[in-house]
């Protein structure tokens, strides 16, 4: 019964992105692959990345058709490119679509003999352990959200199936993330508070997880502990760092593009949600986030300059957030009071037995504030589609299972209906 922590160097500072160039000079980087998406292309993040390879004499080939909310054909795109570039390095300029679409590519790359769904999570993929060395890959987060820069996940849309899955191992993990707060400034208003969501639900979700010691039965082989272990003492102390950062500067980094230290602050909370949640894991409201993005009709939201309908991943795992926390607080509800409190909740006088309505209140109260659509309605989505949506969450066991308390069908159905309309 052990947890372990497994976690990407991190480099921080504003400008720290001139000495990439340098880092690949380091790693006798012939052959360089530069992924990014086509919005970016265009914007300070990739042009100082270009500075600096130029600067180094880096020779690189760039690929820009990152999708935005990758799905398994994108995937496919970006693996084609690698394999037939044969990179000896890879660099992600991007949020956690292009890092999640970089770490795909350099692994299918690595192994090209391997099915595409060898290494996707189970029940979907095979899940196998992957023990083909990869090429280092540097991680240049522009949002601060995901996290992706720290973990050994990548996550997609698996079209036919209309559910999001992923890959989960410690082997895609970046060897470097370059955290430049200058990119920060670059994201426009609603995807600073998409993707300031994740961040927030990885800190309380990871923070509420099962705890280590209750998962059972131990892995045979450290070759085969799962990526994502449980709440434990080492993930609680970034989780709850993050948590209290969110409760700070979110709104700030939100409602004012020109506040450096809001938006410096955010994008190192992302990441240091990622080290939390990347060794613990996030439970409930990921779970079903997964079809309540894969399952999207027409939803386009503002500022993400995309030519397809989608639901950002962290509005998809926020909107269940009240109703999922409600749910678990039975389970460790001195946590979730907690939560509450650095959320700015008064719980000194809060009754234990409370908790789970405190921390949902809470949570509607600071979407409201952030001007967060309302609920799965708003989205598009009505109780028609609950069986739907309760049949993509099944398949999330890698994730469902963490949550402290388990869940039948019945208690999905009734946590989509209460996520249906938050205020």
């Amino acid at each position: 019964m052990g947890h372990e922590m497994a976690i990407s160097n991190i480099r921080y500072g504003e400008g720290v992105t001139k000495e990439i160039g340098m880092d690949l000079q380091n790693l006798g980087a012939r052959r360089v692959c530069l992924m990014t998406d086509r919005n970016l292309s265009q914007l300070p993040p990739v042009k100082a990345v270009l500075n600096s390879l130029a600067k180094y004499g880096i020779n690189f080939q760039m690929y820009d058709k990152v999708r935005v909310e990758p799905t398994d054909q994108s995937f496919l795109d970006a693996i084609a490119f690698a394999k037939k570039g044969e990179f000896d390095a890879y660099v992600a300029v991007g949020g956690g679509s292009v890092i999640d679409t970089c770490k795909a590519a350099n692994l299918y790359a690595s192994s090209p003999m391997s099915d595409f769904l060898d290494y996707v999570n189970a029940p979907i993929g095979k899940g196998k352990p992957v023990t083909v060395p990869l090429k280092p890959l540097i991680a240049v987060p522009t949002t601060a959200g995901t996290g992706s820069e720290t973990t050994g996940v990548a996550i997609f849309d698996f079209k036919k199936l209309k559910v999001k899955t992923g890959i989960a191992s410690r082997a895609i993990k970046p060897i470097l993330g370059i955290i430049d707060p200058l990119h920060a400034l670059s994201m426009p208003e609603r995807i600073v508070a998409n993707s300031g969501f994740d961040v927030l639900c990885h800190a309380l979700e990871s923070y509420t997880a099962l705890p280590y010691k209750m998962r059972s039965p131990c892995p045979s082989n450290p070759i085969s502990r799962p990526a994502y272990q449980g709440s434990n003492p080492i993930s609680d102390v970034w989780a709850l760092h993050a948590l209290r950062i969110v409760a700070k500067y979110l709104k700030r980094a939100i409602r004012n593009p020109e506040d450096r230290e809001a938006r410096a602050s955010m994008h190192l909370a992302s990441a240091f949600a990622g080290i939390g949640f990347g060794n613990a894991g996030v439970h409930l409201c990921h779970g079903m986030s997964y079809p309540i993005s894969g399952l999207v009709k027409t939803y386009k939201p503002k500022d993400y300059n995309v030519d397809h309908s989608l639901v950002p991943h962290g509005l998809s795992v926020v909107l269940t957030s009240p109703a999922v926390f409600a749910f678990t607080a039975q389970v460790h509800p001195e946590r979730h009071l907690e939560a509450a409190g650095i959320l700015g909740a008064d719980v000194r006088t809060a009754r234990i037995k409370d908790a789970g309505f405190i921390l949902a209140d809470t949570l509607r109260k600071f979407l409201f504030d952030l001007n967060v659509d309302d609920g799965l309605a708003a989205i598009g989505y009505s109780k028609a589609d609950i069986p739907e949506l309760v049949k993509g969450t099944l398949p999330q066991e890698r994730v469902t299972k963490l949550s402290p308390r388990p869940q039948t069908e019945e208690d999905l159905s009734a946590l989509f209906e209460a996520s249906m309309k938050l205020y």
